[in-house]
């Protein structure tokens, strides 16, 4: 029973941090080049004040949801668990210091003006994003794989040990 929820709360954990980068990625980064740039740096100022706790919470949930399924597992399970819990961990640390100090540049134009090299800086943030958002996509397969059983390398039973 403790393997079934650790099992459900690393896969749901990491599904919804895949699922926010991977929105963010294919339609907020797209909605933001189709708007001025003031608008965007309103919105994204907005958007990075909620995002900041919520993004936070799920990432700190698939770090440890996979790290837990990991001491819960053996053998291949064990080492795709781990795996995606060094994945989710990255994507915290590539948004804590990538995207992060960014978002603070960002706060600060919307309220004055973007320097002239906002261009490069804003495509380093997408960069950053993209990123974050592999990592977290390729921790998620690594426990739909674990979930699923596909990672048992024992075969018939799908289950942890």
């Amino acid at each position: 029973m403790l393997v079934r929820a650790v099992k459900a709360v690393a896969l749901l954990s990491t599904g919804l941090l895949a699922g926010a980068f991977g929105y963010g990625a294919v339609n907020v980064a797209y909605a933001f080049r189709a708007v001025p740039l003031d608008v965007r740096f309103t919105f994204h100022t907005a958007l990075m004040q909620v995002n900041g706790p919520v993004m936070q919470t799920t990432m700190g949930l698939a770090v440890l949801g996979s790290l837990l399924l990991a001491v819960v597992s053996r053998g291949v399970p064990r080492l795709l668990a781990a795996g995606a819990a060094v994945l989710a961990l990255a994507s915290f640390l590539i948004t804590r210091f990538g995207n992060v100090p960014i978002n603070g540049q960002i706060k600060q134009w919307a309220v004055t003006s973007a320097p002239p090299d906002h261009a490069a800086i804003l495509q380093r943030w997408e960069t950053f994003h993209v990123l974050r958002t592999s990592a977290a996509f390729i921790a998620f397969l690594l426990v739909v794989l674990l979930a699923t059983g596909l990672g048992d390398r024992r075969g018939k039973s799908g289950t942890v040990r």
